[in-house]
């Protein structure tokens, strides 16, 4: 498939938004999803493609969290059997459904994710990463399920680990946070296996944008240390009402 100029212009500006709101906020994959669509791409491109630059970026996080001692490596690594294998499934399911049926479900996923991911609060401080069964069990779960919805789909899937991991597995947030990136870094490359597997991933439109994605996340970092989270909402939001007007358009034929 070729690509332009235009590709870069609109996908680079979208992927630093998306790293710079993960490190900020979360739900950074709100931003660069939109932003590869919104090249006309189809959507299994878009979805594909998407995936390079968020491992990257997620790449970057992860080493992050690991280096100041938030992973709980244990915990981490059991969970990542499971969640490799959710996204596995989730991207193989992609790919057998029409860009027509996955527009029409967008319409309906993307508004719910963004008003959710905008709008969710973190469980508290949990109980102090007491790491028996039940907090492997419920971990393992969580990311075999997020994983499915990461391998098909994806904005927003750190966020809802964060809360799945707070409010059901009861982890401190900063543990929650490093496992959350190690889950995470894992469904995206699974499902990037896939999708390469498969001829689906433009790997310059996806190397650049992760590169980008990756000057945001520090770019992110800094500004949450001077400013907070709060700026970032408003803009969430007029991105994914430009999307949804325009895969709506899409959808109808317009």
């Amino acid at each position: 498939m070729d690509i332009s100029l235009i590709h870069f212009l609109i996908v680079c500006p979208m992927t630093f938004l998306a790293g710079f709101v993960d490190a900020v906020a979360g739900g950074g994959g709100l931003f660069s999803l939109p932003g590869f669509l919104l090249t006309g791409l189809p959507v299994h491109t878009a979805i594909a493609t998407n995936k390079m630059s968020s491992s990257m970026g997620t790449a970057i996080s992860t080493i992050k969290y690991a280096r100041a001692g938030y992973v709980k490596w244990k915990l981490a690594l059991t969970t990542v059997i499971f969640a490799f294998a959710g996204s596995w499934v989730g991207a193989r399911l992609l790919l057998v459904i029409s860009d027509n049926i996955v527009k029409g479900m967008l319409l309906v996923v993307l508004p719910l994710t963004g008003f959710y991911v905008t709008r969710a609060k973190l469980a508290g401080d949990g109980t102090g990463d007491v790491l028996n069964g039940r907090t492997y069990a419920v971990s393992c779960i969580m990311a075999f399920l997020i994983g499915i919805y990461d391998g098909f789909y994806g904005p927003g899937t750190g966020t809802f680990l964060l809360l799945a991991l707070t409010g059901a597995a009861h982890l401190k947030v900063s543990t929650a946070n490093g496992v959350t990136k190690v889950i995470n870094l894992t469904t995206n490359l699974a499902a990037l296996t896939v999708f390469l597997l498969h001829g689906k991933v433009l790997l310059l439109l996806g190397i650049v944008g992760g590169i980008a994605n990756m000057l945001g996340n520090y770019a992110g970092a800094e500004y949450f240390r001077r400013r907070g989270a709060a700026s970032v909402k408003p803009v969430l939001v007029l991105v994914l009402t430009i999307f949804f007007v325009k895969t709506l358009s899409e959808v109808l034929n317009f």
